[in-house]
């Protein structure tokens, strides 16, 4: 996605050869036409998939699955990484294991907004490690439902993400995959 490459380039910011920092416009700061354009592009990649709901992670994915998920005209459902007082014990939940962050934090989700009929798209900001994938995964797999897919905004594809997700036997689709952080410049894959 030309547009989204062309926004990486412009405002990215890279912290060191993992990382890339893109809170002026998808994190943080949010540039509602490039969320827009997202939208239509994971709705047009998925739209023979039968999707029921758009899952994401808080809080970074909001944005984006907001935007797809107004395209499928499906409810979205946003995966809590803390407990709250008002989630009561009728729960799915998951460890996983932040690669940004390298903390360690209880996915949680709701029983009441999945049932084993669902055919669920994940779309995240980023693929790194794909342990924030694989745990979205294992509750909406733990509540039968079905994944029919995993958008992703920025993969870095120098990480094993990817080939973990896919070797599982899932549809990735990344709108910008990242072939190196070194040297401080962006490289993506062609």
């Amino acid at each position: 996605m030309d547009f989204l490459k062309q926004m990486i380039l412009d405002k990215g910011y890279i912290i060191n050869n993992n990382i890339l920092k893109v809170d002026s416009f998808l994190n943080h700061q949010v540039d509602f036409k490039l969320m827009n354009e997202i939208g239509l592009e994971f709705y047009n990649y998925f739209k023979d998939k039968n999707i029921t709901k758009i899952f994401t992670i808080e809080a970074s994915g909001i944005a984006p699955a907001i935007m797809t998920s107004y395209k499928f005209e499906v409810p979205m459902v946003i995966l809590k990484k803390q407990t709250s007082s008002i989630l009561n014990d009728d729960l799915y939940q998951t460890e996983v294991k932040s690669f940004t962050k390298n903390t360690t934090y209880n996915l949680t989700l709701s029983k009441k907004y999945i049932s084993p009929n669902d055919n669920i798209l994940i779309i995240d900001d980023f693929l790194a490690n794909g342990e924030a994938a694989k745990g979205a995964i294992k509750l909406i797999e733990d509540a039968g439902a079905s994944v029919a897919g995993i958008g992703i905004v920025i993969e870095k594809s120098f990480q094993p993400g990817r080939k973990i997700l896919e070797d599982l036997g899932y549809d990735i689709y990344s709108l910008a995959r990242i072939k190196s952080l070194e040297n401080n410049k962006i490289e993506f894959v062609d």
